[in-house]
């Protein structure tokens, strides 16, 4: 007995001697550290923008070889904890905070090149949000979010390197998720799933981002109920939780202004809260990381970058405590290879794409503005950039996609959830000028249009103008076949334009031309890039002198008739302030006896324009001319189209050159002063402009070459377009100008 005590004494005293020299190799870090090391969580809390800092915290833990064994996050925290959990390098992610902004993250409208034509022309009136919805009992409803939260999913599906439903304790890091169920009030913790659609669901901040469903839950962000998930760590089975609180400040009471204020200070309050009860729960083996950030806001996404040597230093802060979880570099070095190891590219084609059911969209016409297409394997820009030019239509008010594999195909299943504020839509506008001489106009906006009347996708919009050009249009687009290609759409027209007759520089007289017509279009279109339309309209015109002298007798009500040709394209990425793209259109119109023209009249109309920038640098260049088509002289009618005003011969006034024909050129020059959220930002900007215009339909008014050129600034409004400008032109002429609108 004495003799095997011996020898069990000696034994472990060998292994001991072992163990040392292999302690004394490994270095000072790995000495310290026991044959069976702690189990490592880290609780990563939300905070919006202040959460790129964990990414800094991140960064220290690698250096100090600190081997991460489950991660738990909320919000931006689960954002970050599950983009590294899923395999992402430090340096990635540093990479993609570095060209992140807050309008690549929230700016929703796709790429303007791929939406429809008719959205397009929707963009080309001054109306602005929000969008009312109405149901067919006039019922208002509005959307759920300021933002849907596509674009800021498509963002995040870049952060992940899982792709499709996974259990996350399969991923190279286990996780777990926290978001807020909005219908019980109670936490949601997410176990498997879409991983880029769950850290999504975790950061929807409540009226900022629409609430995410997922698996039929209503989700918000989970900063309300669980900031700092230290009681999910411990359920993971953590033995020493590594949380970084990165606070939420309260705004001061100067800062409670509005309602906007008041709902944030409540949110704040409310995550404040449960965070104060997480912490109570630290214990003396956890390491608490507190990001020194201040005042910098939570919703600052251009300054991100910023944070990151916070992280950095809170983390430095407590590198000794952390030091002590080290392990030696190879075993790190294997744990990184393990993590970073690249998932296995999925290349198998996709054999079919199926949409989840909808009640009003045609599938058809909704899988023919896709690139992706069976045969092939899913590319991820591709599909992103698909979903995008489906949340482009205006029909859907979030827009996602699953992979399902049966035995049998593989499938693309596209969830398109239409807008729950539908079917019908209204939108209002302003528009606003004055040259600073008496001379000021107002118009109020107004648009109603009805989507989806039919399988094929009839649409009845009404446009309705209220100020000094009144005018009320409304048309109904009736597809022929399912993909939009083809259409026919009856239009009826009421308007009232007048038209200020000048004598030189100054206003002698105006006329008023109120016009009545109906008509039918017939029309092709491409998806994306215009369309052209052949249509016949009838009805009756009348001039009358509305104020000043007279200048031409009127003759009363007159019929008007005939057939008109318009054709257009625009590649444009914005229609206020274009900085790429090109644009042109084209409209003839030649009047006939047979549908009730009284007068022979004939007229065309085509402009042109190009856009290219560099930096922030933007030149524009800009053709239009109108005149009549023959060489018949042209009186003024309700076809004359009054020129002159800011960047249409700046310096003149604003409908001053009345001529028979004309054809005008500008080149226009914008600097971008200043980014603003949301915003296409502040610029300044000069203009240099030629026309030259045939017989003055007053005789001795301006004809012949003129020259103008002007400088302004333009900002991009949350109600429009502003622009402050001054012109000078040829024969002295010179000119303020303020618009809201577009010139």
């Amino acid at each position: 007995m004495i003799r095997a005590s011996c020898i069990a004494l000696l034994a472990m005293a060998a292994l001991c001697i072992v163990d040392a020299a292999f302690a004394q190799a490994a270095g000072p870090a790995a000495a310290v550290i026991p044959e069976r090391r702690p189990k490592v969580c880290l609780a990563l809390s939300g905070g919006g923008a202040r959460g790129a800092a964990h990414i800094g915290v991140l960064k220290v833990i690698e250096e100090l070889r600190v081997p991460i064994d489950c991660i738990v996050g909320t919000s931006m925290g689960a954002v970050v904890g599950g983009a590294y959990a899923s395999g992402m390098t430090i340096d990635e992610m540093i990479a993609l905070v570095e060209e992140l902004s807050f309008n690549a993250l929230f700016e929703e409208t796709p790429p303007r090149e791929e939406r429809t034509p008719r959205r397009k022309r929707d963009e080309n009136r001054n109306l602005f949000g929000p969008q009312i919805g109405l149901s067919d009992t006039l019922d208002m409803r509005f959307a759920k979010g300021i933002v849907s939260g596509v674009q800021l999913e498509t963002v995040i599906r870049r952060l992940s390197r899982s792709k499709g439903p996974v259990d996350f304790d399969a991923l190279p890091i286990p996780f777990r998720a926290v978001a807020t169920d909005l219908v019980n009030g109670r936490p949601k913790v997410f176990r498997e799933g879409d991983l880029a659609r769950v850290m999504r669901a975790s950061m929807s901040v409540p009226g900022a981002i629409a609430p995410a469903e997922v698996d039929g839950l209503l989700l918000v962000d989970g900063g309300l109920v669980d900031n700092l998930p230290i009681d999910l760590a411990r359920e993971l089975g953590a033995d020493v939780v590594i949380a970084v609180n990165l606070g939420t400040p309260l705004m001061k009471r100067d800062e409670l202004q509005d309602v906007r204020g008041v709902i944030s200070q409540m949110l704040n309050i409310l995550t404040e809260q449960n965070v104060e009860a997480s912490l109570a729960k630290i214990r003396a083996t956890d390491i608490l990381v507190l990001p020194e950030l201040g005042d910098f806001s939570a919703g600052d996404f251009d300054g991100m970058v910023k944070t990151l040597p916070i992280g950095e230093a809170a983390a430095r802060k407590v590198a000794d405590r952390l030091s002590k979880l080290a392990v030696a570099p190879s075993r790190f070095d294997a744990y990184q290879a393990m993590r970073r190891a690249p998932p296995v590219a999925d290349t198998r084609p996709i054999d079919e794409i199926v949409f989840s059911p909808m009640r009003r969209v045609n599938p058809v016409y909704a899988e023919s503005l896709l690139a992706t297409a069976p045969g092939a394997p899913v590319d991820a820009k591709t599909l992103d950039a698909d979903l995008l030019r489906l949340y482009g239509t205006d029909d859907f008010e979030h827009v996602n996609f699953r992979i399902v594999d049966s035995p049998t195909k593989r499938v693309l299943n596209i969830e398109a959830i239409e807008k729950s504020w539908g079917p019908n839509f209204a939108r209002v506008g302003l528009g606003l000028s004055s040259d600073f001489s008496g001379r000021a106009y107002f118009n109020l906006l107004g648009q109603y249009r009805r989507t989806w009347m039919n399988d094929l996708g009839g649409e009845w919009l009404t446009d309705i103008v209220l100020g000094r050009n009144a005018s009320i249009e409304t048309e109904f687009y009736q597809p022929l076949e399912p993909r939009h290609r083809f259409f026919v759409a009856p239009r009826a027209q009421v308007q009232r334009n007048y038209v200020e007759i000048f004598d030189k520089k100054h206003p002698v007289a105006e006329y008023a031309f109120p016009t009545a017509l109906v008509g039918v279009d017939i029309g092709v279109q491409h998806t994306r890039y215009g369309e052209a339309r052949l249509g016949l309209f009838s009805g009756v015109t009348r001039a009358s002198l509305n104020q000043g002298t007279e200048i031409f007798p009127t003759s009363g009500t007159e019929s008007i008739g005939g057939i008109r040709f318009a054709a257009n394209v625009d590649q444009l990425d914005s229609a206020n302030f274009p900085k790429r793209g090109y644009a042109a259109a084209l409209t003839l119109l030649k009047s006939l006896d047979a549908l009730g023209a009284k007068v022979e009249y004939d007229s065309w109309e085509a402009a042109g324009l190009f856009a290219f920038t560099t930096g922030r640098h933007t030149l524009q260049a800009l053709v239009r001319g109108t005149g009549p088509i023959g060489g018949k002289d042209n009186t003024i009618d309700f076809t004359s189209v009054p020129w002159g005003g800011f960047l249409q011969q700046s310096g003149f006034a604003t409908g001053q050159l009345l001529n028979e024909r004309f054809v005008f050129g500008r080149l226009v020059y914008a600097y971008k002063l200043r980014d603003l959220p949301l915003l296409e930002g502040l610029y300044a900007g000069a203009s240099a402009e030629v026309g030259h215009y045939g017989r003055p339909l007053i005789a001795g008014n301006a004809e012949g070459t003129l020259v103008s050129g002007s400088a302004f600034l333009a900002l991009d409004s949350p109600i429009g377009p502003v622009y402050l400008g001054y012109g000078v032109g040829s024969q002295g002429n010179r000119s303020a100008y303020f618009f809201l609108g577009r010139p």
